[in-house]
């Protein structure tokens, strides 16, 4: 029966609740319409990528479990599995029963009639090397010659059989006892031994590059005795080395090894924590960050941050904004991302600046604006904090890295692991979480800046207070029951209301518990400087801030009277000190004037100067008089002077120094036309230079026309991107759908050079924005990243697919 027969006569013994979650689990499924039948959710079920999907949810045991059925082969039971793993003991067998039944909720593994477990067949190409095995002996003899299946049975001792079949099959059934293989191996020459028993134990290599002088690989100590004898199995591309079939590793590594099972998370040092104590904690971070919040968005929409040409804010943009909102610059690169990411700010030509949106979000209670961001974070594909590459060289923010799925999950693993915990304790340290967080999601990411595991994802929860106390709070719990409704609740029990009123002192400080209204905060931000930001916000009054205020277009009656209506108490008059200040700064408020001039005209005569002010068809000149020989033009100096002598005037012109400038005007001459070149005797008229006419003698553009409209449509096959077939090849498809800088013609080359394991050269922009040239080898395709050696760094790397800009034959 095969993976699609067996699925269906599975989901059909399925009650509906459980039908149901086999299909929620999947969430590419819920996205498609309703499936007719069985064997149509069967065969959507068991598209490799709705396997993939699935995969990056699963704890350790699950894949750890599912890795031992892709590398040991379906249909297995129960039994084998367990003995596969080493579960022998009665708890590990009822918590394989839990793995198994939590693959099966998935639809990856399920039992078929007889009881023994079947796979999804994608889910066996989500390795490459299953517990470090490569491929049955039966694939790997699919490319062995007759002739030499014959030389293997002779050198085992057999007596070779005349077909090809009948000699694999003499082959397969000598490799398939263990015993068999280790009695040979025991008796093997020393350096085929000890090659056979390393290989054993190590996963195979598929790329392998061979250099000038180095040996052939027959050649290699021992290793022709194992390729005579069937142990290992000549590679067909030739620079690649011999393979070792799985009977052969299994059998070398002994009937005592078993495949790695970890059901049981690894342990944490723990803490006794009350429940109020991890509230008042989340309350006070999510309190804090509500109003580092408003404080960033703030700056940012007084003086929206200016974009690098390569995209995003850079380094001296997020230092200024985090000075002015007193927020330190993983707070900065938090908030922008979420922000950014809910439509809150948005590229508005070479800057990001707030929406109307942010207007909205603004006037609301702190509950719903924290609401708002910290849904955001939770759905946010990407690190936001994240400040270094792998290079460790500084990224900008809001740079639009590509969504990364790994990222996600560290989040969900995260708080999937603090709620695990048990009741009424907390990690000592909240970083020790991270093991427990590899354990939940095994596949989540790393950021590259983490000195220990997910210390990046570990910091955003607590300054967001989903973790406090090393515990999850309930905001975390929220979060992680998806339910918006009770997400709202929560924020709205655990922050404040904003508050509408500052304590005003006489060391020239307003102090505002909580979180301050948007209005409260404007007028604060716009009559003095931002100190402090958190539980509670400080701002200090200067003459230099209340001149802002004064050159806003604010008078000082009306700075007064603001300030004194948000003062706590209600009082009629501001502390002296504050009064005494606005009033100084009034009244030098204005006693120096700058004016826009393009130039000035000035002469002896004021009644000259004074016609010229009051000439009508100067007017569009924007004359102004400041004195009674003095004119300021609002024009430049070469349109005043014309317009001055269009009128009957005589101006001149001067220069800096005050000395008439001299307009002499230069005489004008045509370019010289070139002559065309007649063919010299020593080129023998291969070089020519012609003019127009004798381009349009010489061609005939009607003729030219007609054979271009006779000439058959040929589209290249593939032209997957116009109008013509699909992509050549899967790969193709692949790396086109995620590099969109690259030309048809370089996907096909990136794609042949991952198909054939060459060496491949790529024009690759850095998340910082340079550019670079990278010589590539070891190419792994990993969605969206590439993961390859680079020559230039003389290590591995991982490059982002939308990152690469062209692609060179090396």
């Amino acid at each position: 029966m095969t993976s699609r027969s067996t699925l269906t006569a599975w989901l059909a013994g399925l009650d509906a609740p459980r039908l149901g979650r086999a299909l929620a689990l999947r969430k590419d499924a819920s996205a498609l319409p309703e499936p007719r039948s069985l064997d149509e959710l069967a065969e959507r079920l068991l598209r490799p990528g709705s396997v993939a999907l699935a995969l990056p949810q699963l704890p350790l045991p699950c894949l750890q479990a599912a890795e031992a059925l892709a590398a040991l082969g379906t249909p297995m039971s129960c039994g084998a599995l367990a003995k596969a793993l080493g579960a022998t003991t009665h708890t590990a067998v009822r918590e394989l029963d839990a793995v198994l039944e939590a693959l099966a909720d998935r639809a990856l593994v399920w039992p078929d009639g007889d009881g023994r477990l079947r796979m999804a067949a994608p889910l066996r190409q989500a390795w490459e090397a299953p517990l470090g095995l490569d491929a049955p002996l039966e694939e790997l003899l699919e490319g062995v010659t007759s002739e030499e299946l014959r030389g293997m049975l002779v050198a085992l001792g057999i007596k070779p059989p005349g077909t090809r079949q009948q000699r694999t099959a003499a082959v397969l059934h000598h490799h398939v006892d263990p015993e068999r293989i280790v009695s040979m191996v025991a008796k093997a020459p020393p350096s085929a031994r000890e090659l056979l028993e390393h290989r054993a134990r190590s996963a195979p290599r598929h790329t392998e590059f061979i250099v000038f002088g180095a040996p052939e690989p027959d050649s290699r100590p021992g290793e022709r005795w194992a390729l005579d004898r069937g142990l290992l199995i000549r590679n067909r591309h030739g620079y690649r080395p011999a393979r070792m079939p799985a009977e052969v590793a299994l059998a070398l590594r002994g009937p005592d090894w078993h495949a790695p099972f970890d059901p049981v998370p690894p342990a944490a040092e723990m803490v006794s924590v009350a429940a109020a104590e991890v509230e008042r904690e989340a309350a006070a971070a999510a309190t804090g960050f509500a109003a580092l919040a408003a404080s960033v968005l703030s700056v940012c929409s007084s003086a929206p941050p200016a974009r690098l040409k390569s995209g995003g804010i850079g380094a001296r943009e997020l230092v200024r904004i985090g000075k002015a909102a007193q927020a330190d610059d993983l707070a900065v690169r938090l908030v922008l991302e979420v922000a950014y990411s809910v439509g809150l700010m948005t590229r508005d030509g070479h800057r990001v600046a707030p929406t109307q949106k942010y207007d909205a979000w603004a006037a609301q209670e702190p509950a719903v604006r924290f609401a708002v961001l910290l849904q955001a974070w939770w759905n946010l594909p990407l690190t936001p904090s994240q400040a270094r590459d792998e290079e460790n060289k500084a990224l900008p923010a809001l740079a639009g890295a590509p969504p990364c799925d790994g990222c996600l999950q560290a989040r969900r693993g995260l708080l999937t692991a603090a709620a695990r915990l048990p009741e009424g304790l907390g990690a000592r340290i909240a970083t020790d979480l991270g093991p427990l967080v590899a354990w939940h999601r095994p596949l989540a990411h790393l950021s590259f800046q983490d000195e220990a595991p997910f210390a990046t994802a570990v910091r955003e929860a607590e300054l967001l207070g989903v973790i406090a106390r090393g515990s999850l709070s309930p905001l975390g719990a929220a979060l992680l029951a998806g339910n918006a409704e009770v997400l709202a609740t929560e924020c709205r029990r655990l922050l404040p209301k904003a508050t509408g009123t500052a304590r005003l002192g006489s060391d020239l400080t307003a102090v505002v518990s909580g979180t301050p209204a948007a209005s409260l905060a404007e007028l604060l931000d716009a009559t003095a400087d931002r100190e402090t930001s958190g539980m509670a916000s400080v701002w200090r009054f200067s003459a230099s801030s209340i001149r802002r205020a004064l050159d806003s277009g604010r008078t000082p009656d009306k700075v007064s009277a603001e300030l004194a209506a948000i003062a706590e108490g209600s009082r009629a008059a501001l502390p002296q000190p504050l009064s005494y200040l606005i009033a100084d700064a009034a009244r030098r408020h204005g006693r120096v004037r700058v004016a826009p001039a393009a130039c000035v005209i000035h002469g002896d005569e004021p009644s000259l100067l004074a016609e010229l002010a009051a000439h009508r068809g100067l007017s569009p000149l924007g004359l102004r008089q400041l004195a009674p020989t003095v004119l300021v033009s609002a024009s430049t100096p070469d349109q005043t002077l014309a317009a001055l002598r269009d009128q009957g005037y005589a101006p001149v012109a001067e220069a800096p120094d005050g000395t008439v400038r001299v307009e002499k005007v230069p005489a004008q001459r045509a370019a010289a036309v070139p002559t065309a070149r007649k063919p010299s005797a020593k080129t023998g008229g291969r070089l020519m230079t012609h003019t127009a006419a004798e381009v349009s003698e010489a061609v005939d553009s009607h003729a030219v026309a007609v054979r271009l409209l006779a000439a058959p449509p040929t589209l290249p096959d593939p032209d997957p991107f116009g109008v013509g077939g699909p992509f050549g090849t899967d790969t193709e498809e692949i790396v086109a759908g995620y590099a969109k800088q690259l030309t048809y013609t370089d996907v096909r080359q990136l794609s042949h050079a991952l198909d054939t394991g060459t060496d491949i050269t790529v024009e690759y922009v850095t998340a910082s924005g340079s550019r670079t040239v990278r010589t590539l080898s070891r190419l792994e395709l990993d969605p969206p990243y590439l993961e390859a050696w680079c020559h230039l760094r003389e290590a591995e790397r991982v490059f982002t697919l939308s990152r690469i800009h062209g692609v060179m034959p090396v």
